[in-house]
């Protein structure tokens, strides 16, 4: 039987990425409780972090402060996490914030243990910390993440550095959730053989294989297993400790107490799973296949502007560009999405000097007035450009498409082929397989560069605050001289969506931009813009 098992759990920590580890004490207490009842020997209890740049609860510093307010039981070992990245800058451990985090030794604390979460790239610089943390009465353990695709070598050259330190366990984490037990046997045995001490895993549940992967490990050689309450983490989440619970139960042979559990659940954690949604599903499925870091999953799925083609195009790009690191400027996209300096062919100067210009939104609004759209068109002979694949108006009263949010365009490509009118997009500037979908699309190649609160404008290209393409439709009538910019179909986002301030702070440093041509919206709308009607602009 495996009595040396020692189970962990971590939702205080790892769930805390859904409620910004603002978690109530009353939640806390129930949650301590029914750790005892479930057997589970440690409960990671938050980060301890020096970070302070924006709201988060107790869970995210877990000070020695806090933690003596809780009444936890007496049978539970108490564990922060240190993120590496705090403890190492430019290739240098930073011993000043190792005294910062813990300014009690471990006798006068009450956190036994400290696991340390680290990439690759950090593991060596942060591995000393262990001897301080040791020195000062601490258990150690070292969280290694994203290790799927190491090759034995360097898994096994990983393992072999750490038996250098007093780690009291190391543990590995199947960060992308990409990971099925047959690897996960096969990365055990490689770090068995560069390291004797305690091993333990952190499994993700993209391929709905966490609890099979921690099973796996544990029969491999893993003593140390790790889950949170309903699987709660970023994304797909964990394995289950309500289901961990039974099978370590089942393997010490000690008997389990799983009712403060089943109420904590109940009574909690599955009204925050109907708020937040963590748990698999088949976009988690893909990420977790191709190695994508959950995390861009995880933001589409919490914004309603991205729809199932746009998760599913994401995903795909991602899977030929490489997505295991999250950043939400490659998801928001432009810096890594356009290759390069911006650059462009097409001058919007040549068509667009001194024109007025109809933006095509869209919104409900072109579609709700669009006989009087296609009059005023008819009459007054604006250059007339479709944001995406707008096509409410009749397609021989619309001249250009303009498309460059990676998402959308990605989404779109298909749709564009089909589409009559010229395409002005940052060509030049898009990956291989983008120019390839477009390649039989008749293309007007404006660069964009993104640069966060900045609007200027070149001959052949533009500096945008963000990837959207309202922003890029703008910057393009600048570019292009444009007399006036009329804008239809930017109806905005109902009650109080923060999309509107988005849009909005979009609106305004356009307006603030030298050379900036005037923003007229002639259908309602909630941005901050000049307002006339159509009807009033028709003869």
């Amino acid at each position: 039987m495996k009595n040396n098992l020692i189970f962990l759990d971590c939702t205080l920590r790892d769930g805390g990425y859904y409620n910004a580890w603002d978690f109530s004490e009353e939640l806390i207490q129930q949650y301590l409780e029914a750790m005892q009842g479930a057997n589970v020997d440690i409960v990671e209890l938050g980060f301890r972090s020096v970070n302070n740049i924006s709201f988060k609860g107790a869970c995210a510093y877990t000070t020695d402060a806090f933690l003596s307010t809780l009444r936890i039981p007496e049978d539970l070992k108490v564990s922060v996490m240190v993120n590496a990245s705090e403890l190492v800058v430019g290739g240098v451990l930073q011993s000043h914030v190792l005294h910062r985090l813990f300014p009690n030794p471990a006798e006068k604390s009450p956190v036994d243990w400290v696991r340390i979460a680290c990439h690759v790239h950090e593991f060596n610089v942060a591995l000393p910390a262990a001897n301080w943390l040791k020195d000062q009465g601490y258990q150690v353990g070292f969280n290694l993440m994203q290790v799927a695709d190491r090759s034995n070598v360097d898994i096994i050259a990983l393992a072999h550095d750490a038996s250098a330190y007093p780690l009291d366990v190391l543990y590995f984490a199947d960060s992308m959730g990409s990971m099925k037990p047959v690897q996960t046997q096969e990365v055990v045995s490689w770090l068995r053989s560069g390291w004797s001490g305690e091993l333990g895993i952190h499994t993700h549940d993209n391929l709905g294989l966490a609890l099979s992967n921690t099973l796996c490990a544990i029969y491999a050689g893993c003593n140390w297993v790790d889950s949170t309450v309903t699987g709660m983490g970023r994304g797909p989440g964990n394995a289950k400790t309500e289901e961990l619970a039974i099978e370590v139960a089942e393997l010490r042979g000690k008997p389990v107490n799983l009712v403060p559990l089943m109420a904590l659940i109940r009574r909690h954690f599955s009204p925050m799973q109907k708020v937040y949604g963590w748990g698999t599903n088949p976009y988690y499925y893909l990420a977790g296949k191709y190695g994508i870091h959950p995390t861009y999953v995880q933001e589409m799925l919490s914004d309603s502007r991205y729809v199932e083609e746009d998760l599913l195009a994401v995903i795909d790009h991602l899977r030929v560009e490489g997505g295991k690191k999250f950043s939400l400027n490659t998801l928001e996209a432009a810096r890594h999405f356009y290759k390069g300096e911006p650059q462009g062919q097409w001058k919007p100067k040549t068509l667009f000097c001194g024109r007025e210009v109809l933006l095509l939104g869209t919104g409900p609004g072109v579609q709700t007035h669009k006989s009087a759209l296609e009059a005023y068109i008819r009459i007054r002979k604006p250059i007339v450009m479709a944001l995406n694949t707008q096509s409410s108006i009749a397609a021989e009263l619309i001249g250009f498409r303009v498309a460059c949010h990676p998402v959308r365009l990605l989404a779109d490509c298909e749709a564009h082929t089909k589409l009559s009118q010229p395409l002005i997009t940052p060509y030049s500037m898009l990956p291989d397989d983008v120019k390839a979908s477009l390649a039989s699309k008749e293309i007007l190649d404006f660069g964009l560069n993104v640069q966060p609160r900045s609007f200027s404008f070149a001959e052949t290209w533009c500096t945008a605050p963000t990837s959207l393409v309202m922003a890029y439709a703008f910057a393009i009538a600048a570019c292009g001289q444009a007399e006036k910019v009329l804008m239809a179909g930017f109806d905005g986002y109902a009650g109080e969506d923060a999309r509107n301030e988005e849009m909005n702070q979009v609106v305004k440093l356009y307006r603030q931009a030298s050379g900036a041509a005037p923003l007229i919206a002639i259908t309602p709308t909630r941005y901050d813009v000049e307002r006339q009607s159509i009807y009033g602009l028709l003869p």
